[in-house]
């Protein structure tokens, strides 16, 4: 009798869900017999614990196309979703096919339940689907504009691009805060060190993304700013009490969820002064049920980050050991970079653990039926993204003029004079803005970026040009810098900190086009002029030099104390 009763319901629910899913494929209007929270619960209600199971993993490949192991867990497993990494994009209509192919294969499965198609496309410096999308001025160009309409407009125009792939979730907005400038891994990803700002601007990428169709996810939960570790390599220790957290890293969540943020992405960092001990937040329960849920009321669904980073997997072991913590911490996806074998560990233990474990049961089968709930609210609709991308639409519409437009837009509102600043009209330095041909004498642009040289020489046609590589060293550039006048040096980082003081004792005309991160500027106070950019897109450098010689206003702000 229960088997049949159980056969029966699982027959229901396929045809449910060919109705919910397949159906609007083809444009067609229908009433949901049921509220997405109870269809959803039905569904897993008629799930074996593997089908629950799979719709907790969210795996990557390598490789342009589909890899036949992916296939399998897609086919045999049926998992609930798909990472992209930007090893998959350098070609953006075969990306588009292979999300078809996936989603194709994920269709007739048992349930006719869609992937959640992932990727991390934050805009600037961390940008995994490339080929033809937007290279954009990311976010802590949008925190020096300080406006939530470009914010807004930027997560609509970035969505757009995903949607027409077949993306149809974005690790992003990234509202971790500018707190230690010394981190190589956060730095021009955040809109700035304003937590109250991070939250304003991060809710108006949300709803961008959602007016695109993409669901949105916050990282990294509680928040990666105040460190210069990489999670990937280390787990990061951040000594700070849970009052300061609460008042600084974790407000831009308490807005965002009270907007109805659907996702969130728990980081693998450590908070030694809070409850969670040593424990990463990724693993704690006390980060994701007692804070996230109880004290800040998030209803979303909560993703890993990637749980082969060493921050993860150090503090609890093995893979499945550190999966399994993960779900039982309350974790609703655990993602991994790579793509298993079909019965390793990581999901043979998974699975027996559900077996002889209730509590655990309990708890991977309640995250499947959130998944569940998420791709009812969301993948469906004439507003969802299209399972199955439409390449002629690729070809035609991604990166169209409008959005162009956009963006160089927001470079220009974002770009910042750091030197000299306002109210300094009295210095030496107050005339060095506008530089132009007829008042720079010979010109030396000095830089690693092709879109530097090209726009710089486009501003000054008679600059030589120097492209510098720390293993050089500093002679070369210290060589064609004696026959020059004016030298103007692109600054990203570290390295180029210590080729560009070896022009001070030049006493040549120093003017600074800092892109990424400005704090490397704070090292270098004797120079004449600096402007800052906040990515190395064309964009940027094109706002950059309009700003160096006076054909727009620098109407940005740094946007940090």
């Amino acid at each position: 009798m229960n088997t049949a009763y159980h056969t029966i319901s699982r027959l229901l629910c396929v045809i449910i869900f060919s109705i919910l899913f397949i159906v609007p494929l083809h444009g067609l209007e229908f009433s949901d017999p049921l509220p997405p929270e109870e269809l959803a619960a039905a569904i897993e209600a008629a799930m074996s614990d593997e089908q629950a199971l799979a719709q907790t993993f969210m795996l990557g490949w390598v490789g342009a196309e589909p890899s036949p192991l992916i296939m399998d867990w897609i086919r045999d497993r049926n998992i609930g979703g798909v990472k992209i990494f930007g090893w998959n994009t350098d070609d953006t209509l075969l990306l588009a096919r292979t999300v078809g192919v996936l989603q194709e294969a994920s269709l007739a499965g048992p349930f006719n339940i869609p992937l959640l198609v992932a990727t991390d496309q934050e805009g600037g410096w961390i940008r995994h689907v490339k080929g033809s999308t937007s290279e954009t001025p990311g976010n802590m160009a949008i925190g020096a504009s300080g406006y939530p309409h470009d914010a807004y407009l930027a997560g609509y125009y970035i969505g757009r691009e995903l949607a027409l792939l077949g993306i149809n979730m974005n690790f992003a907005p990234t509202v971790d805060l500018f707190t230690n400038r010394d981190s190589a891994l956060i730095g021009p990803r955040a809109f700035g060190s304003d937590p109250v700002k991070a939250g304003i601007l991060g809710a108006a990428i949300m709803k961008g993304q959602q007016a695109a169709g993409i669901i949105p996810t916050a990282k990294h939960y509680p928040g990666h700013g105040d460190t210069d570790l990489d999670s990937h390599g280390v787990l990061p220790r951040i000594d700070i009490s849970f009052e300061t957290l609460w008042n600084r890293e974790l407000i831009p969540y308490r807005m965002l969820s009270a907007e109805g943020l659907p996702a969130i992405m728990s980081g693998h960092l450590a908070f030694p002064q809070t409850s969670a001990a040593q424990a990463p937040a990724s693993l704690s329960s006390w980060f994701l049920q007692d804070v996230l849920r109880d004290k800040i009321g998030f209803r979303g669904i909560v993703i890993t980050d990637d749980l082969m980073m060493n921050g993860a997997t150090t503090w609890a072991g093995s893979l499945s050991q550190t999966a399994k913590q993960a779900l039982l911490a309350g974790n609703d996806i655990i993602m991994l970079s790579a793509t298993p074998s079909l019965f390793d560990p990581v999901w043979s233990r998974l699975l027996a653990s559900m077996r002889e474990e209730e509590n655990f049961r309990l708890r991977v089968r309640e995250a499947a039926r959130k998944i569940i709930e998420l791709k009812l609210r969301h993948l469906r609709g004439r507003q969802s993204v299209p399972f199955i991308p439409d390449l002629r639409k690729v070809e035609q519409e991604m990166r169209d003029p409008e959005s162009a437009a956009f963006f160089l837009n927001l470079a220009a509102h974002s770009v910042t004079i750091v030197k000299p600043r306002t109210g300094q009209s009295g210095s030496a330095q107050a005339n060095v803005f506008p530089l132009r041909p007829e008042n720079a004498g010979q010109v030396l642009l000095a830089g690693q970026y092709s879109d530097f040289f090209r726009t710089g020489t486009a501003a000054f046609p008679a600059a030589a040009s120097y492209r510098y590589s720390e293993a050089q060293g500093a002679a070369p550039l210290v060589s064609m810098a004696r026959n020059a006048d004016t030298i103007i040096f692109c600054l990203s980082d570290a390295s180029g900190l210590r080729l560009l003081r070896s022009l001070q004792p030049l006493g040549k005309r120093v003017i600074v086009l800092s892109v990424l991160s400005p704090v490397y500027l704070e090292s270098v106070p004797w120079v004449d002029g600096a402007v800052a950019v906040y990515s190395y897109a064309t964009e940027s450098f094109a706002a950059g030099f309009s700003a160096i010689t006076g054909r727009i206003p620098a109407q940005g702000g740094l946007p940090y104390d």
